[in-house]
């Protein structure tokens, strides 16, 4: 039940909010950063150790998470002098990773079961497993469907749907062993690298809240829609680990 959380981006697509701040550090509702809430969940769902890779302003999310004894988990850093995509960061650390582990960006704010997430890729062993969400765009334009210079198909204003990457997966140690860490390795490359190789990564399909906080848009949307998702993102079930009771009384989301 160990977790890594990918925090050292500049979140260059939510400026200006991070031009001071870190992504996983800007506030929800005016109360919670979202690395916050994300270790909240984690601790209320089992998880007792949390790597967080750090690179850009990565002293401010130190200082601020620290050990996290706040939320009942133990946690370390691995930090990322360049970029190294997202699947980059684990090859530095991937001596001190288990055979089987949570990764998931430090910037979605979701009421995912994270625990169930591992289990099933604990219990199905495949290299990948990912959490994927229905997503629909809606085209406002005629579609055509040409070759050798004629219309062949033609659809007014169709609605495209897709099962898209939330950005958390289920890793297996031994999918990273033929890469050289120090590298940087993106989640495309990892993925397109199993297909070729016949090792089809599962699908973990989730129809709950997501929304990825990347744009200035997403967080304006994050922020509208806190009040009435509190309950539902920060006192979700709380899974006994066995031999371990329940988290430490002091887990929860602290107040800024």
């Amino acid at each position: 039940m160990h977790a890594v959380i990918l925090a050292g981006g500049k979140g260059v697509r939510l400026r200006p909010y991070t031009t001071t701040l870190p992504k996983p550090l800007v506030p929800i509702g005016d109360e919670y950063a979202i690395l916050e809430i994300l270790l909240h969940q984690l601790s209320r769902q089992g998880f007792r150790t949390v790597t967080l890779a750090i690179g850009y302003l990565g002293h401010l999310i130190r200082s601020y998470i620290g050990n996290g004894s706040r939320w009942g988990l133990r946690i370390d850093y691995a930090s990322e002098e360049a970029p190294l995509g997202t699947i980059g960061p684990l090859l530095t650390m991937r001596d001190r990773l288990p055979d089987d582990f949570l990764v998931m960006n430090g910037d979605v704010l979701t009421d995912l079961d994270f625990a169930g997430l591992l289990d099933e890729h604990d219990a199905t062993k495949p290299p990948l497993t990912v959490a994927t969400y229905a997503r629909q765009v809606d085209i406002d334009f005629g579609v055509l469907t040409t070759k050798n210079g004629q219309v062949t198909e033609f659809t007014e204003k169709p609605t495209l749907y897709y099962q898209v990457s939330m950005g958390v997966y289920g890793v297996a140690k031994e999918a990273l062993a033929k890469y050289e860490p120090g590298l940087a390795l993106g989640f495309d490359e990892l993925v397109l690298d199993l297909l070729a190789e016949g090792r089809h990564p599962r699908e973990y399909r989730f129809d709950g809240y997501w929304l990825d906080i990347g744009r200035p848009d997403d967080y304006d949307r994050a922020n509208a829609d806190f009040p009435h998702l509190r309950t539902q993102l920060l006192e979700g079930p709380i899974r006994v680990v066995p031999g371990r009771g329940e988290p430490a009384p002091q887990a929860s989301a602290s107040r800024r």
